[in-house]
């Protein structure tokens, strides 16, 4: 059988991103007859975080490029009063101190102040590479890098509850936004050590939370909860007659009638099976992937 889409998957908190993928493979290496499977994920979670974390299997690693919607919605936790090491509740405590009457009046006005473009420094506790090592693996060695500042985009910030310690957040924001270390600058804004205590991720792109599916649903039906790629990306989709599939296929451009409805399409051929990704140029139509 042929593996080729997308699973929404639902990682709980806990493992890395990468044991989830490596467990999707080998889920869909037996499904597919094929232990050498691609698999890549959208966009990783930290091993506290839960929540979607959608999962490109086989051929469909390779439109990860063309998944221009990668907006990210979470919910989390924001605790006061204490700031750690990996800004989440896994490190050490690295601060103490008393929050003020009002902080969750200034915490209202510091999630205001942080919507739009802003400046990230990664955490010494990422995935981030330097000279060959990851930032993680430094950071437990004890040592520490300078780190070049990143810009994310931050669309909105709300607070849905606020505790004696804690405030409950719901965000949206860019890919690549380190929401821990939002949540530890949130504390900065507002006066206060502060750490991410909690954090689900809500949605990524086109995939949410409701639609997810467990490791244990996915293996237990590989084919039910595999999304065909056309039901992910927005491309529309025209079918071409055997003689310009066969070009299609051999990376050769091929002369659209009436052109193409927009500058990205999916191409099928007459039995409804997906060829590739072609580019269209004019009355022209260029193969971007093609699934041999």
């Amino acid at each position: 059988m042929t593996a080729l889409g997308f699973v929404n998957v639902f990682k709980p908190a806990g493992p890395s991103s990468a044991q989830i993928v490596a467990r999707v493979r080998r889920i869909y290496g037996v499904y597919a007859g094929d232990k050498h499977v691609a698999v890549g994920h959208l966009g990783t979670l930290d091993p506290q975080a839960a929540g979607v974390l959608p999962v490109a299997v086989g051929k469909a690693t390779r439109l990860i490029p063309l998944l221009t919607d990668q907006r990210k919605a979470y919910a989390g936790v924001l605790a006061i009063g204490a700031a750690t090491d990996t800004q989440d509740a896994t490190g050490q405590v690295t601060e103490r101190g008393e929050p003020p009457a009002d902080w969750h009046q200034r915490l209202e006005t510091a999630c205001a102040s942080f919507i739009g473009r802003i400046e990230q420094t990664p955490p010494m506790f990422s995935a981030v590479h330097h000279e060959g090592k990851r930032l993680y693996e430094i950071a437990r060695a004890g040592g520490t890098v300078e780190r070049r500042p990143r810009s994310v985009t931050i669309y909105s910030i709300d607070v849905l509850g606020i505790e004696e310690r804690a405030a409950r957040l719901r965000l949206t924001c860019s890919e690549g936004t380190y929401v821990r270390t939002l949540f530890s600058d949130l504390g900065s804004a507002i006066g206060v050590p502060a750490h991410m205590a909690a954090l689900v991720r809500e949605a990524s792109g086109a995939f949410v939370l409701a639609e997810a599916r467990t490791l244990d649903e996915i293996a237990s039906d590989p084919c039910a909860v595999l999304m065909p790629p056309e039901n992910v990306i927005p491309f529309p989709t025209i079918v071409l007659d055997l003689r310009n599939v066969v070009d299609f296929r051999a990376g050769r451009v091929v002369a659209l009638a009436a052109g193409a409805p927009a500058k990205h399409v999916f191409v099928h051929d007459e039995t409804r099976t997906l060829v590739g990704v072609g580019e269209a140029h004019g009355a022209l139509l260029a193969p971007r992937k093609v699934f041999v």
